[in-house]
């Protein structure tokens, strides 16, 4: 389950973020920079509000790649018994050194390597296998310029879920930041990330270094599904359970089905069972329509909406893991992908070659969701959680 992760800067945001659901608590300035260390004394006037009710999370600065400076500020903040100390490693030649001089602290803390998408191409192929040797618990990708641009500007959503799965691999936690917003939530959800960080987006304005606003960290939690099975936290969004077709609401049900589309989204794809076609890329041009689910009259943001973006970031991912021999494959791949969203009802994909001749050549199908078996899950799934109601792990806020 991913879990939302909120940077805060003094004790005042951490009630906001604490009060409207944030999994983790995270101190951190942005004044002084991407991983801007707070004072020792306001991090620890929000342990003492937190008391124990929510995991927290600090950031140690951006520190020079130097291993006596970075080990003795882990150490100074982990002597405060933070539950996670994120650390920043900045391409340099001293990187492995850093990362070995903090191995004898791992054992008494959770550190969260920091890794930056804006310098993604400058680091070793290895590093994460080496973070996890030294006994690291996660690795974070986030940016470290943030008048550069947004993560999803620095790196594909193919791209961030291949470093997903690569944390997971080797047993890390794995998290994702840099100056997310809410259309990038669905798109990110659906690599399974460990927890999703923000700022800016909790912020009026969408300004990191404006205070946190509380209906802007509402809506961004909304976009976050809070169960854990079957069980709802207390004041669960029942909009969004249904958006997420746990159950449908009562207030909103029979509202039919909406379309979304994709037309003419044309890329570069390894296709083909002659041999000739082997070795190199030819442009398919792929038309997607979904049928999905309504679950309000009146749609306000993104809870209440498919995304067209999980098609084009699904077709994406689907061609960059290479060859595929048949048009007919490839089709039922990104119907497969579309379906696994619940509120998808049915799905037509046409894959179609463009350069074999003077026209194109291809396939379109057609596929469903059996609806009749997952809306009586649905509804005892309805059932289960009013009768079962709580956060688990945790307290309510």
């Amino acid at each position: 389950m991913t879990q939302m992760l909120a940077s805060v800067r003094d004790r005042q945001e951490a009630e906001i973020v604490f009060l409207n659901g944030a999994d983790i608590i995270d101190l951190k300035d942005p004044a002084n920079g991407a991983l801007g260390a707070v004072e020792l004394s306001k991090l620890l006037e929000v342990k003492d509000y937190i008391a124990g009710r929510r995991p927290l999370s600090a950031a140690c600065g951006d520190l020079p790649m130097h291993p006596d400076t970075i080990r003795s500020k882990v150490e100074e903040i982990a002597a405060a018994g933070i539950d996670y100390l994120k650390v920043g490693f900045f391409p340099n030649a001293q990187l492995d050194a850093c990362i070995e001089v903090l191995k004898p602290l791992a054992t008494h803390g959770k550190l969260i390597a920091v890794l930056f998408a804006d310098h993604v191409a400058e680091y070793d192929e290895n590093l994460v296998e080496k973070l996890a040797a030294a006994g690291f618990h996660g690795v974070m990708i986030d940016t470290a310029d943030k008048a550069s641009g947004r993560l999803l500007d620095h790196m594909t959503p193919d791209q961030i879920g291949h470093f997903i799965k690569e944390c997971h691999s080797h047993e890390l936690m794995c998290g994702v930041a840099g100056s997310l917003e809410a259309p990038d939530v669905p798109r990110l959800l659906a690599f399974k990330p460990d927890f999703l960080g923000f700022r800016g987006a909790l912020c009026a304005g969408l300004s990191r270094n404006s205070p946190v606003d509380a209906q802007a960290t509402a809506k961004i939690r909304g976009l976050i599904p809070e169960t854990e099975g079957l069980r709802a936290p207390p004041g669960v969004d029942y909009k969004l359970l249904a958006a997420r077709a746990y159950f449908p609401d009562p207030a909103e049900a029979g509202l039919g089905t909406d379309k979304i589309f994709v037309r003419d989204f044309v890329v570069p794809v390894q296709i083909g069972a002659y041999s000739f076609e082997h070795g190199k890329s030819q442009k398919v041009r792929f038309d997607v329509t979904a049928d999905v689910l309504r679950v309000t009259r009146n749609p306000e943001d993104m809870r209440h909406v498919v995304s067209y973006d999980l098609i084009m970031d699904g077709i994406r991912a689907i061609v960059a893991q290479g060859h595929v021999e048949l048009a007919e494959t490839l089709a039922e791949q990104v119907a497969a992908l579309v379906l696994e969203n619940p509120r998808v009802t049915r799905v037509v994909v046409r894959a179609e070659k463009l350069e074999l001749g003077p026209g194109g050549v291809g396939v379109e199908i057609e596929r469903k969701n059996d609806m009749r078996n997952s809306a009586k899950s649905r509804q005892g799934k309805a059932e289960q959680v009013h009768v079962h109601g709580g956060r688990k792990g945790g307290a309510s806020s």
